[in-house]
């Protein structure tokens, strides 16, 4: 196995989304604001190689919406999918499966795009198989009213269209180990039903995704809890579990979303678990 980071754009969003209850003068310590109140977001994926399987965590958010959807979220920087897939010798026709952590936009919607007449969409990955999970494709395709404008239509219907939907078996379960992947699974519940974080082990390392249980270390602090989280207190659940078996397992935990941090390890303190050193992945894994 090899597994490569891969950039797919960065945005920014609001920093008291992110933050819900915490107050800006402490989480602006470790997630300035700009102006316009404004943080650093990255759409940062996992590519996996093994075997004959090549899997991508997450898509980022795609570029098929309209100048005024991207307007919202402020892209900056250079990077994007396929200039990331380059730089480690891959084109995403190679991509053999996508695996979705959950299908917001941020993290689904660069699995479809438009088609070459642009009259409908497509397969973005004409050769990979999309994994999510019954569940949480039930909640996406039926959707609260909080989360109705995180998950697109564009987005997911495509998707089963193609053919190429397929669901991740028990959901029901909070870990699955060595799913079908060859990684594996652990299911929570309280940002969304059911996302899905991937858990590897890997040089004799065991690196776990975060998405957006944690999604930067900013959020490391248990009641650091995303105002866009469906169910928070049960977000903090999750978080206290996995913070203390994250130390006593010496976890690395790989960010989807810190724009400035790749992968962290933690301690315990006097104040709880907290942050103990960032690396780049490069710096644990050595040459990819």
């Amino acid at each position: 196995m090899k597994i490569y980071p891969v950039e797919t754009g960065n945005f920014k969003l609001d920093g008291g989304a992110m933050f819900g209850v915490v107050p800006k003068t402490i989480w602006q310590k470790t997630n300035p604001a700009d102006a316009n109140n404004l943080i650093d977001i990255a759409a940062r994926s996992l590519l996996i190689e093994n075997g004959d399987r090549l899997v991508l965590v997450d898509t980022g958010m795609g570029n098929k919406q309209s100048n005024k959807f991207f307007s919202y979220y402020n892209r900056w920087g250079n990077f994007n999918l396929d200039k990331s897939l380059k730089e480690h010798g891959f084109h995403r026709d190679d991509i053999t499966d996508i695996f979705l952590t959950h299908l917001h936009f941020d993290h689904c919607g660069g699995a479809i795009q438009w088609n070459k007449d642009r009259t409908g969409y497509e397969p973005a990955f004409k050769n990979a198989k999309f994994w999510t999970n019954e569940n949480h494709w039930k909640w996406a395709t039926q959707p609260n009213p909080r989360e109705k404008a995180s998950f697109l239509t564009e987005n997911l219907i495509p998707m089963q269209e193609s053919g190429h939907l397929h669901f991740i078996e028990g959901s029901d379960s909070n870990f699955m180990s060595n799913s079908i992947l060859g990684f594996d699974i652990r299911f929570v519940d309280g940002h969304t039903e059911k996302q899905m974080l991937p858990q590897f082990t890997y040089q004799e390392k065991t690196i776990v995704f975060m998405a957006d249980l944690i999604p930067t270390v900013g959020h490391i602090p248990l009641p650091y809890v995303m105002g866009y989280d469906t169910r928070p207190l049960l977000t903090m659940n999750e978080k206290e579990l996995f913070l203390n078996e994250s130390v006593e397992n010496q976890y690395y935990l790989f960010f989807e979303h810190d724009a400035h941090n790749q992968l962290c390890t933690l301690k315990h303190t006097d104040r709880g678990v907290r942050l103990d050193q960032t690396y780049t992945f490069q710096e644990v894994f050595g040459q990819y």
